[in-house]
This record gives structure tokens, C-alpha cells and sequence, in this order.
């Protein structure tokens, strides 16, 4: 089981924070897959994976990292500073 979280409009564009999820993708583009197919409000939050950001287990990852002992997955949009 992994955890996966949903930050900003990631979160509103899917309406949950969280959700503990069974997978049996092997990398975090296979989970998005597999989240898609689910319902079309995961599909509008995937859409454009350009302007989505990841991280696995709290670290800022690739969408090609693999899931192998991995706990907790978390999508949000890129950071912005000022």
C-alpha cells in the first residue's frame, strides 16, 4: 500500500488530500496511469504532468522513479519563490 497525497489545485481537481492506494504500477507514471483510468477528475488533474511535481518518500523525484519500497507518494504544483 502506498499513501499518496494531493496538494493545491492537484487536491481540488481530485477532491481528496490523501488516499492509501493498492498498486501494482512499478514507477510513479505507472501509478499516474493507473490513477486515470480510475475517474475523469484524475485524469483533469494529470492532464499536463508539466506543471506537476513529485515526490517519493519526501524527496523530489523524476515521474520515471521506481515504487519498490516506497511508502509515500506526493503531487503538487511546482513551488514559487519570493
Amino acid at each position: 500500500m502506498i499513501d499518496v497525497l494531493y496538494f493545491a489545485w492537484v487536491r481540488e481537481r481530485i477532491g481528496l488530500p490523501r488516499e492509501r492506494i493498492e498498486t501494482s504500477a512499478t514507477t510513479v507514471s505507472g501509478l499516474i496511469d493507473e490513477l486515470c483510468l480510475r475517474e475523469p477528475r484524475y485524469a483533469a488533474a494529470f492532464a499536463d504532468l508539466a506543471a506537476l511535481r513529485v515526490a517519493v518518500d519526501q524527496e523530489l523525484s523524476a515521474f520515471d522513479a521506481p515504487l519498490q519500497g516506497v511508502r509515500e507518494v506526493a503531487f503538487f504544483p511546482p513551488m514559487t519563490g519570493g
